[in-house]
């Protein structure tokens, strides 16, 4: 249990400072340290759970506006995330584990084409379409075992014309709402490891606060460079284990 608090702790700052949920750092640990890909999944969801209720707390309290557009991708990746159960029942597990590499490439690639913007203002944006973003892209990530955000971050920095800070907090935000119905679905299909993922979301929470206080100080075109040096490692992390295991 040390090395899954650990885990937890570092996993945590990631989530903070990134604004992701840390599953796409969390599952490829989990998955050398001996767990298979479906426990990976659900140890990573339990622990978005903890990590991004705590690191939406703090980020709202910088900018409120974060809560107000961040409910509605919110409430759509809750309702995508609701499948997730049933997609990992029919879904066989290295389909996932190529999926998850996909993912990460394309993050690599919208963020390294994002502006650095440095209004931490949020632009105007339909209910709907924020709805419908948030609705695929939770249907996706809970079925990996990632909150969404490595996928959300760099839509709304390229897409949709975020701050980069902005859109990691956002992030975050979202995968409140995917993680809570990722955990909800995969209880329900009876896959969730409670014991494990209690471990290590508690130890996150720590990561978490010392993850958003360092991103508050970086600047801006450098927590860019962070973030694509993050996506590479985990990328490279990912394709030598599947390629070597």
């Amino acid at each position: 249990m040390i090395e899954l608090s650990i885990f937890g702790i570092l996993t945590g700052f990631i989530s903070g400072f990134f604004g992701v949920g840390g599953g796409m750092v969390l599952v490829p640990m989990l998955l050398y340290y001996g767990f298979n890909m479906k426990e990976a999944v659900s140890i990573s969801i339990m622990q978005m759970v903890f990590s991004s209720i705590f690191g939406s707390i703090l980020n709202t309290q910088k900018n409120k506006q974060i809560l107000k557009y961040g409910t509605f991708l919110g409430i759509g990746g809750f309702l995508g995330g609701l499948n997730s159960g049933s997609i990992l029942e029919v879904t066989d597990a290295i389909f996932l584990e190529y999926l998850f590499i996909v993912i990460v490439c394309f993050a690599i690639y919208r963020v390294a084409k994002s502006s650095v913007i440095d209004d931490e203002n949020i632009p105007e944006q339909s209910i709907l379409k924020l709805l419908i973003i948030g609705f695929f892209i939770g249907m996706i990530a809970m079925s990996i075992g990632v909150g969404g955000a490595v996928m959300l971050t760099p839509i709304l920095a390229t897409y949709l014309h975020y701050n980069l800070k902005i859109a990691s907090a956002m992030g975050l935000f979202f995968v409140m709402f995917s993680s809570l119905a990722g955990f909800i679905s995969l209880s329900f299909s009876g896959q969730m490891l409670y014991s494990e993922g209690f471990t290590v979301g508690i130890a996150s929470l720590v990561g978490v606060y010392l993850g958003i206080k360092a991103k508050n100080i970086v600047h801006i075109k450098s927590f860019k460079n962070y973030i694509l040096i993050l996506y590479i490692i985990i990328l490279v992390s990912m394709i030598f284990k599947i390629f070597t295991v």
